[in-house]
């Protein structure tokens, strides 16, 4: 299955994340592999957009929303969780797309024990493996290694599986665990997924 190509990013941020529900995220470094179908997205667009990192202008950490548009975003957060995201748009207009959770389709026993036990000593059920950003990345294997990696290679890419939601079960939300720009109805998730880790009594078409 070929990756997509980098012409999908470059796109406006909104229409790459509808359309990145259902695609399935793939890394496969050192020999290992794990996939997962994205259930759930959030865009961050522009200098002008108080929750995306590029608010405060260019600097070394978020010079990669600056684009080209079709590479990983990866970075630290709060010193605790790796955050995936893709860049996309134009080169020079900041903005991409946080891969919020995903639908575990392939290496579930590498998630399990990437992720396993949780804090309660628990085994971590299927559908939780990949569900928030952090935990995504934890599964999945992704850290600072993958940063700038090209979606468009071999390592760490997206393919279209088929399978995406028809438009009545892709809902809009508000951006959570943000301070500002609470006011834009950039998230989206599959409706019915049990992977979605944010609200889902909240939609709003």
């Amino acid at each position: 299955m070929a990756a997509l190509p980098t012409a999908f990013y470059d796109r406006p941020t909104l229409e790459v994340a509808a359309d990145l529900l259902g695609k399935v995220l793939v890394h496969r470094p050192s020999g290992t592999l794990t996939a997962g179908r994205i259930v759930e997205a959030e865009a961050y667009i522009g200098e002008d957009d108080p929750a995306c990192h590029a608010a405060a202008g260019r600097t070394r950490r978020n010079a990669p929303l600056y684009g080209p548009p079709g590479l990983a975003y990866v970075y630290l957060n709060y010193g605790i969780h790796f955050l995936f995201n893709v860049v996309t748009e134009a080169e020079s207009r900041p903005a991409a797309v946080l891969v919020r959770a995903l639908e575990p389709v392939e290496g579930l026993e590498l998630m399990r024990a990437r992720r396993a036990p949780d804090r309660k000593g628990r085994d971590v059920p299927d559908h939780e493996l990949c569900r928030g950003p952090g935990s995504l990345t934890r599964a999945m294997g992704i850290t600072l290694a993958d940063n700038l990696a090209d979606l468009s290679g071999r390592r760490l890419y997206l393919e279209d599986r088929g399978g995406g939601p028809p438009a009545a079960l892709i809902a809009w939300t508000p951006r959570i665990g943000i301070s500002g720009g609470t006011d834009r109805l950039w998230r989206c998730y599959v409706k019915g997924s049990a992977a979605v880790s944010g609200p889902r009594d909240t939609d709003r078409q």
